[in-house]
């Protein structure tokens, strides 16, 4: 059994000294994703504080400000960041109106460096209805920050 298991380890040994292709540790790229997993997950509960101090300008903070973002909600795509923020507006209001937004079953995949996927689901306290759903967004990380890009969000009620 000892034969065994000395013939086992000296296998396995190789493994303790895995990289990337890059050449970069695994344990450096983990550590890595742990960060920008935290990052993108403090944008999503930043965006959550906003929305329930009633303030959509600095909701909208976390979406890129580009004629390029995308926002597909209700069967519409929304495309800018101007008519974004313009829709948000004209379909909340104010504070009064808004109602809570409670986020959570948060799940981040970093496709690389500079890309991930959140997905999630929502819900809207305080609304007629307690409407809430799911949502994917696609996010970059641009100028160190990551941003919004494309936002497809459902209603399930």
């Amino acid at each position: 059994m000892k034969p065994l298991f000395a013939a086992a380890a000296i296998a396995l040994l190789p493994l303790a000294a895995c990289t990337t292709q890059d050449g970069a540790p695994i344990s450096a790229i983990n550590a890595q994703s742990d960060a920008e997993t935290a990052a993108i997950t403090a944008l999503l509960e930043a965006q959550d504080a906003a929305w329930n101090r009633g303030d959509i300008d600095a909701f909208m903070e976390g979406y890129w400000k580009s004629p390029e973002l995308r926002f597909a909600s209700g069967g519409n795509v929304t495309r800018g960041w101007d008519e974004t923020n313009a829709r948000y507006h004209n379909t909340y209001g104010g504070p009064e109106t808004m109602g809570t937004l409670v986020t959570d079953d948060y799940e981040i995949v970093l496709l690389g460096p500079d890309a991930a996927v959140a997905h999630g689901r929502w819900k809207l306290e305080g609304r007629e209805g307690t409407p809430w759903g799911l949502y994917t967004l696609v996010l970059r990380k641009m100028g160190g920050e990551w941003k919004i890009v494309s936002d497809t969000t459902t209603s399930a009620g």
